[in-house]
């Protein structure tokens, strides 16, 4: 009787592992019902077929010859109202064109599971493919400005793709399997501890690789801004300075700026330096 209940205890923890791992790759679709023309600009209503076969929906905004592409991060689109409706109206007012897109598994894009920025990539890629084919006159100088999620994917294809010329990552995990522990806590109060048994499901439902962001801090060789805040519950702001420090060794064009703002929030709660320093920075690189 002793062993069958130790089974079924056994189980029955990792079945609820396993449903957590599941809705932590498959987020709710965040979905919203504004559009760049509420902003004063006409837009398309794009598709970008990836590397990989899946079609993701985005908007191309024509504004200028110069392009920068903003990532939104996990769970979130390019409806997001924290930091993405207020990036691209920033962008727009500066002069440049947008080109936005919803990840796999988020908004309206195709695709079954999140990767948290592994295959992410692939998407960010075939983004740069659809823009040099469709609209090469406003491709010669792309720009990447991510957060959170988007931002690991903006440092990857800084190193990856040589279309890039620079980038912006604001709040970027650095150790990702400290930042997925600390998201249990934070995105369903659960104890951190549970994320080394929930892990192995994440990785079985979606076939996604590991990432070592650290190595990125050797290969990452273009101007590159990082913003990381002291509040942030989820990305410690020393980690982000480590990967600054590393990457300083290579890279004469990396800076950090460190504020007082919880997970991706200094746009929000210091709007007018966020523009002022990332209008700065994508001057000088773009």
């Amino acid at each position: 009787m002793m062993l069958w209940l130790i089974l079924f205890i056994l189980l029955a923890f990792l079945t609820f592992s396993a449903f957590v791992g599941y809705k932590m790759v498959k987020p709710p679709r965040f979905v919203g019902d504004w559009t760049p023309r509420d902003l004063g600009y006409d837009y398309e209503d794009v598709t970008i077929e990836t590397r990989d076969g899946l079609k993701l929906s985005g908007w191309w905004i024509p504004n200028g010859d110069k392009t920068v592409i903003p990532l939104h991060g996990y769970t979130r689109s390019r409806w997001d109202e924290v930091y993405m409706r207020q990036t691209i109206e920033f962008l727009l007012k500066e002069g440049y064109s947008v080109l936005v897109f919803d990840f796999r598994a988020h908004g309206k894009s195709e695709g079954n599971y999140t990767t948290v920025g592994e295959k992410e990539l692939i998407d960010v890629i075939s983004a740069i493919d659809w823009l040099k084919k469709h609209h090469p006159e406003n491709a010669e100088k792309i720009g990447l400005v991510g957060f959170s999620m988007g931002a690991v994917v903006t440092i990857r294809a800084l190193a990856e793709d040589e279309r890039i010329a620079c980038g912006v990552a604001d709040s970027p995990p650095i150790y990702l399997n400290k930042t997925g522990a600390r998201g249990l806590k934070y995105f369903a109060n659960l104890p951190e501890w549970l994320y080394y048994f929930v892990k192995p499901f994440t990785k079985l439902f979606t076939g996604g690789k590991e990432l070592n962001m650290v190595e990125y801090a050797h290969r990452v060789k273009k101007p590159l801004l990082l913003i990381a805040g002291e509040k942030d519950p989820l990305v410690r702001p020393e980690e982000v300075r480590e990967f600054y420090e590393r990457n300083k060794k290579v890279n004469p064009n990396v800076e950090l700026w460190v504020t007082d703002a919880p997970h991706v929030r200094t746009l929000k709660l210091h709007p007018e330096e966020w523009k002022a320093r990332v209008e700065d920075f994508l001057s000088r690189h773009l």
